[in-house]
């Protein structure tokens, strides 16, 4: 008899243990969604949602020494709200356009993802995972306001200087037929190039020429060409697929809420 209850005891503990672990599975299974302790996302430092970005690329992306992460504009705003629907923090990484956009900074471990006005193209898609869009865009002509030139047509024979590794590149090579194509790595060289007269025109995304053009009345948008683009974040083709959907589902949510409107009036509605 005091044989049995000790083995009946025993099955007891047993099955209570057995339970309780079965809970705590469930429970790390089923949790909310939100913060790093509930998803495995294989980040860079555990917490912290690093990203690349090319910076300076205003409005989408600048210094800021006001701003925790030491950087605002629309994509580093608009990251840093997902990143804390995420219970993430944010760690922005200056990386160079080309090296992003063709996914070496993301292979190579940089960052867990990219954010940085990057149209989502077919070519790119072969090296880079996207997340679903979140801005759609134009590229346009920035000229000085006294240079003569009115259109696209009116740039042979003119240094035109482009984004290496851009649609805007893209576009320049297809269509300012006689133009010398000058490349810069990022507007950080671009605009002072313009400015120091070293290039007589620039033709890259919408709105990072009208941010010269209002800060310069010495320079104008002649042109703008709908090149049907739309930006996308950019993730390790193949490798951060729970990270990307909680990005998208977190994107939604921002837009249902309003909080998207918010941000894209800041930087894009005319003041």
């Amino acid at each position: 008899m005091e044989r049995r209850s000790k083995i009946a005891y025993g099955i007891a503990l047993a099955a209570t243990a057995t339970l309780a672990l079965a809970g705590c599975s469930g429970g790390s299974g089923s949790g909310s969604g939100s913060g790093s302790s509930a998803k495995d996302y294989g980040l860079i430092n555990a917490g912290t949602l690093t990203v690349c970005s090319d910076v300076p690329y205003p409005p989408f992306e600048q210094e800021d020494k006001s701003s925790p992460s030491g950087f605002s504009g629309f994509d580093v705003d608009l990251v840093t709200a997902i990143a804390k629907k995420l219970d993430l923090k944010i760690s922005i990484q200056v990386t160079n356009f080309d090296s992003l956009q063709s996914g070496t900074a993301l292979v190579a471990g940089q960052c867990d993802m990219g954010a940085s006005a990057m149209t989502i193209t077919d070519a790119r898609k072969k090296n880079i995972d996207f997340s679903d869009p979140y801005y759609d865009s134009l590229q346009s002509l920035l000229v000085k306001t006294d240079s003569g030139i009115k259109d696209i047509n009116g740039l042979s024979g003119k240094n035109v200087g482009v984004q290496q590794g851009t649609t805007g590149e893209n576009y320049a090579k297809q269509h300012a037929k006689g133009a010398n194509l000058v490349q810069y790595p990022s507007d950080g060289e671009l605009w002072p190039a313009m400015q120091a007269g070293q290039i007589d025109a620039i033709l890259q995304d919408q709105p990072v020429n009208l941010v010269h053009e209002k800060a310069d009345s010495k320079y104008k948008i002649v042109e703008t060409y709908n090149t049907n683009e739309s930006y996308g974040f950019a993730f390790a083709k193949g490798e951060k697929d729970a990270l990307r959907k909680d990005v998208d589902a977190q994107l939604k949510a921002l837009k249902d809420s309003g909080d998207y409107k918010k941000l894209y009036d800041k930087y894009f509605t005319a003041k």
